[in-house]
């Protein structure tokens, strides 16, 4: 991937950050939020497309999600190195942008690549062709993710997947307060970690990753952030979860947690009722959406 992909990924994350009509919600009900409207605490807040969250405890822990979070990985990371894979196997299938969006809805990419060979795929297509057994399938399956998983981590590894706006000064605001911090994602653990380590350099000795297989069920079941909790030692209650999808948000409510949606360029469309705040983007300082101070502190915004 070259350097113009990196600027594009960057693009297309400003734009989506930059979006001029936000929402919050407040007892069930939609309102929109005025730019440089008086707070109860009568000072004006600058930043622009701001949300907030109302009656907040203060959170023990908050949680990441990773693709879509983080960063950006899906369309230029994720799809790509899906793609590559096929590619290098010998396998006449490609994966195009709006394609790979509704196999999003497939959580893990083992499990949507055995759904897209089930039922996207042309049936006399190979793999599934000349491998019938279900067994050979799954090793099939998994050898084809090691690899894709090797391809990835070198795109994340050349800087081509920059971080989210404010993801960096959000996870730093928490760790100063005292709340611990992870990321919990559905996704194969070696290329989670490797976007914490490569990315998050600073703060990855302070992250644990909770990913891949480590739970018998993926979202929107919500057995990853409740062994991220058990782990921790946290209540899920105390517990504040940033998603970016319609089936982390699932997750999290499943798991009992808070939840505030950062929309990502795939997921912009989705359906996000019943979270606790949405927002374009986290937003980096001076252009924050929300500080980790507003999160834990009811009327902040009020």
């Amino acid at each position: 991937m070259m350097a113009s992909s990196t600027a594009s990924i960057t693009a297309a994350s400003a734009q989506l950050c930059n979006s001029s009509s936000s929402t919050f919600r407040r007892g069930g009900s939609r309102s929109s939020l005025v730019v440089g409207k008086k707070y109860n605490n009568n000072k004006t807040r600058k930043s622009k497309n701001v949300y907030a969250l109302r009656n907040f405890d203060y959170p023990e822990a908050l949680l990441f999600d990773c693709d879509g979070v983080l960063c950006e990985t899906e369309r230029d990371g994720h799809r790509v190195t899906f793609n590559k894979t096929f590619k290098e196997n010998g396998l006449d299938h490609e994966w195009d942008v709006e394609l790979y969006g509704e196999l999003l809805k497939i959580g893990g990419g083992k499990e949507r690549m055995t759904h897209y060979f089930d039922n996207v795929a042309p049936k006399d297509s190979e793999p599934w062709k000349s491998t019938t057994d279900p067994e050979e399938r799954k090793k099939l399956v998994a050898a084809f993710h090691k690899r894709k998983t090797e391809m990835f981590l070198e795109v994340v590894k050349a800087g081509e997947l920059p971080l989210r706006p404010g993801v960096a000064r959000l996870i730093g605001e928490a760790l100063e307060a005292g709340s611990k911090v992870a990321v919990c994602s559905t996704s194969n653990e070696v290329a989670v970690q490797g976007i914490v380590d490569t990315m998050l350099p600073q703060y990855a000795d302070r992250m644990p990753v909770f990913a891949g297989d480590i739970v018998p069920k993926k979202k929107p079941a919500p057995d990853v952030y409740l062994l991220a909790a058990k782990t921790l030692g946290v209540d899920p209650a105390r517990c504040v979860v940033i998603e970016d999808t319609h089936i982390g948000l699932q997750a999290a409510k499943a798991a009992g947690m808070r939840c505030c949606v950062t929309k990502s360029i795939y997921s912009e469309g989705e359906d996000f009722t019943g979270a606790d705040a949405v927002f374009d983007c986290l937003g980096e300082e001076g252009e924050e959406r929300a500080k980790f101070h507003d999160l834990t502190t009811p009327g902040a915004f009020w």
